[in-house]
């Protein structure tokens, strides 16, 4: 098999996830649908944390960059793979290629671990130490925390996208996904991967588990502080307000460790295109409305909104 050692002019071909079939239609309006009230609901999400002054706060500060990551995160996945199924292509460029594989690392891979992490440190002080709160949890660490959580996935995307990309490519470049991801992009190489390949795995487990440490951690002296509460309204309304942070950290993490530590003897490209298409598509339009239906403040602003519209 011939093999391609510049990537620069190839172009691949994405397999998909959905084929002309009148129940895989079904699921493509459903796909659409999600999309884009996903688009709509981040967005709605961070203008209204920025609108009202009641949620100016770190906490909200951290949940509109998850609505932000969210909304890059649909953009990068489903225009392109939306475009491809209507216009009935399946070709990508490589710079394109590149550039999913670079974005879905920032936001999936390493950007939102470290957020979720900052997240549950800020509920750890905002109930454990609620009048140090403004010292322990400052606008300046709180922006510290944002811009590392940022940085630290753009550092790994960017490795994965151009050690990936370095690679050689046989003739057949037929991706068994729905858009461009390392692993899936590395069984195309017709050079011996197995280096990077545990690279890859150590840095997926090393972005993983330092943040659900981190997030374990936290939550575990919250409910030793919560168990100790004398207060039945003050220990409810510290378990609403964790417990929906609780569901996305749960939804988000499962689908990752799923994906990226499982053994290599038990993947299958079916498999990695169902998790990849609930993490990618249907998680980002859980979170916000996760928070607005579990969140009293979140509720009280959006009623506020309804009410200045009417």
């Amino acid at each position: 098999m011939e093999n391609t050692n510049d990537t620069t002019g190839i172009n691949f071909i994405l397999l998909g996830l959905l084929n002309y079939t009148q129940i895989h239609i079904f699921f493509f309006s459903v796909v659409l649908m999600t999309f884009l009230t996903s688009l709509m609901s981040n967005i709605f999400m961070i203008m209204l944390i920025r609108m009202d002054s009641r949620l100016c706060t770190p906490m909200y500060f951290l949940l509109s960059q998850l609505s932000l990551m969210d909304v890059m995160l649909v953009l990068t996945v489903v225009p392109k793979m939306v475009g491809n199924y209507l216009m009935h292509i399946r070709s990508i460029s490589s710079a394109g290629c590149g550039a999913q594989i670079f974005l879905f690392v920032t936001l999936e891979g390493g950007g939102e671990c470290f957020l979720l992490a900052a997240m549950s440190y800020d509920r750890y002080v905002a109930i454990c130490h609620p009048l140090r709160y403004p010292v322990l949890m400052s606008w300046q660490l709180c922006l510290r925390m944002t811009l590392g959580s940022w940085f630290l996935g753009a550092a790994d995307g960017l490795m994965q996208a151009a050690a990936t990309l370095n690679f050689s490519f046989c003739r057949t470049h037929e991706i068994d996904h729905f858009f461009c991801e390392a692993p899936s992009l590395v069984r195309l190489a017709c050079a011996d991967t197995s280096v990077f390949e545990y690279a890859m795995y150590v840095c997926c487990v090393l972005m993983l588990l330092v943040p659900i440490s981190l997030i374990l951690i936290s939550y575990s002296l919250i409910l030793a502080a919560v168990l100790q509460m004398c207060s039945n309204e003050a220990r409810k309304k510290a378990f609403t307000t964790c417990s929906s942070h609780i569901s996305v950290v749960g939804l988000f993490f499962g689908a990752a460790i799923f994906t990226y530590m499982r053994p290599k003897s038990f993947r299958s490209a079916n498999h990695d295109k169902i998790v990849s298409a609930f993490y990618t598509i249907f998680t980002p339009v859980l979170n916000p409305l996760i928070y607005s239906l579990r969140n009293s403040e979140v509720k009280g602003a959006l009623r506020k909104c309804m009410d200045q519209v009417k």
